[in-house]
């Protein structure tokens, strides 16, 4: 039986053979059948273990691996990653349910964003885990919920650097930001946080997200780990942990290259021997998510129509933006491109044809492919979103137009 693997470095994940796509070990024909309906969300273990893996060899051994379960936080999906990371990472009181169910223990979960309520305050401190405070205001409300609980909070704080991560896909610092707290601001919190005796463990400093250019990464951890010395020195104490962020990116388009790993991680350990005298036992974290778990997940369609429009082709599927808002080029992208999208059993053999993949909502914006060379496709035919596994069923307007909602899978 042959194997192939596709040209496009986005789609070297999952093994495909006679020309049809393999997932979790699964022929896409058969997994269809097995989840029993389109669409479909599928995420392999296989591949969320062997990106940790591959974390694990290139960065240094003393730093701790979180999983931001925002980029992907099906129960299945945080269960098995509780099991391969040091701690996750929750934006909401819903998260942090899903995250107390797993094996995880509780003071290696931490909750960050804006607009907490007091009722998600509540939860996480008698929870026992780490809060990082987005503002004097947030820090306030949780020393005054710690006391009616009588349970002393855990606090870090999240700047807002003076810096931003270069070549970055979002921009979460430097400037004017909603998140966290302004780098100049922080010493007079830092002394609020030591007269309110609030449990003070560290910094959260992040300043973007979605980069593959190694050297804005190794520039920005740099920045970091100079700023949360300065700021520890307003500190009540030396802070037990520096969590300084991710912002690794996955390729998603043609000409994008892998993020440098290995440098990287050499540049965090050079730093991290440099400064650990300074540091003071304070444990280091990178926190992901998309890096780990994007490129372990495909959307799946099935092509419910075939037309031609004026010379063009389009196959209109059953899936579109309400499943998938960022394959539609409506989550951030400032100019539209396309994921990496094939004909699951025609993948790089056959007749090929440019084919737009349309889906099935009354709106020029449902778009998951635009006049891509793909394997000719008739109705009943499987279409695949590759690089799919962050940012996709929960970032997406689900609602709209009342379709059915998509399952999820592990495998």
């Amino acid at each position: 039986m042959s194997v192939q693997r596709p040209q496009h470095a986005a789609l070297t994940q999952f093994e495909v053979r006679a020309d049809s796509l393999h997932i979790g070990g699964i022929p896409l024909a058969r997994l269809a059948q097995r989840v029993g309906q389109t669409p479909f969300y599928v995420y392999e273990r296989k591949a969320m273990t062997e990106r940790v893996a591959l974390l694990r060899r290139h960065l240094p051994p003393d730093v701790h691996l979180h999983y931001a379960m925002k980029a992907n936080p099906m129960p299945a999906v945080v269960q098995h990653m509780a099991g391969l990371v040091d701690g996750i990472d929750v934006a909401s009181g819903g998260e942090l349910r899903v995250a107390l169910d797993t094996t995880m223990d509780p003071s290696r979960i931490s909750f960050a964003g804006p607009g907490k309520s007091d009722a998600e305050l509540s939860c996480a401190i008698a929870a026992g885990i780490v809060l990082n405070l987005e503002s004097e205001g947030e820090m306030e409300r949780a020393a005054v919920i710690g006391q009616r609980l009588g349970i002393q909070p855990r606090v870090a704080v999240r700047v807002n650097p003076d810096f931003e991560l270069k070549s970055s896909g979002m921009k979460m610092g430097g400037g004017p930001k909603q998140f966290g707290v302004d780098a100049e601001r922080v010493p007079d919190m830092l002394r609020r946080i030591g007269e309110l005796e609030l449990d003070f463990e560290g910094f959260h400093i992040f300043s973007g997200s979605q980069n593959l250019k190694a050297a804005a990464i190794q520039e920005a951890h740099e920045k970091t780990f100079a700023l949360a010395l300065r700021l520890a020195e307003a500190a009540p104490r030396a802070p037990r942990l520096l969590n300084i962020g991710g912002g690794f990116g996955v390729p998603y388009f043609p000409g994008e290259e892998r993020l440098d790993l290995e440098a990287v991680g050499a540049n965090l350990a050079r730093l991290l021997d440099e400064l650990r005298p300074r540091l003071q036992g304070a444990q280091v974290v990178i926190e992901l998510g998309r890096y780990l778990v994007g490129e372990a997940g495909a959307y799946v369609c099935r092509v419910v129509d075939r037309k031609l429009s004026r010379g063009q082709v389009f196959l209109v599927t059953d899936g579109g933006l309400h499943h998938h808002l960022s394959a539609s080029g409506n989550f951030g992208q400032v100019i539209r491109k396309n994921y990496p999208v094939v004909v699951g059993t025609k993948v790089a053999q056959g007749p090929r044809e440019q084919a737009s993949v349309v889906g099935p909502l009354c709106t020029p914006l449902d778009l998951l492919a635009d006049q891509m060379e793909l394997g000719q496709a008739d109705v009943g035919d499987l279409v695949v979103v590759l690089q799919s596994g962050a940012y996709g069923v929960t970032a997406s307007p689900a609602a709209f137009l009342s379709h059915p909602a998509a399952v999820e899978v592990l495998v």
